[in-house]
């Protein structure tokens, strides 16, 4: 698999991780923030071995700022259907537009390719 490739694959399942260690405690409210703390960071040292080699490896093909635009919109995506899924939100249009324009923002910064 190409290294370009490779990066957004590993970018996407770093995020998987990262939305269930940043937000998927909020389905567990009823337990002490201590303990879900502990199980976010548990969940964030998997996160970081995909996202660290992805950005080292990644390196290789993109800039650091493209690097970054690629994580943003990734995380946006991830994130969408990690709300819709897992908890239960509906998607609206003013968050389509936001989004959106998100990935303008990453069409400016891959403009100059």
């Amino acid at each position: 698999m190409p290294v370009s490739i490779l990066t957004v694959v590993m970018l996407g399942i770093s995020n998987v991780f990262m939305t269930f260690a940043w937000y998927g405690h909020l389905k567990f409210k009823d337990q002490a923030l201590w303990l879900v703390i502990l199980a976010s960071w548990g969940i964030a040292f998997v996160e970081y071995c995909f996202a660290v080699p992805a950005n080292r490896w990644g390196s290789e093909v993109y800039s650091a700022a493209e690097l970054k635009g690629i994580q943003e919109i990734v995380t946006l995506t991830v994130f969408a259907g990690f709300a819709w899924a897992y908890l239960g939100e509906s998607f609206k249009w003013n968050h389509a537009v936001g989004f959106a324009l998100l990935v303008l923002a990453a069409v400016f910064i891959f403009w100059d390719r």
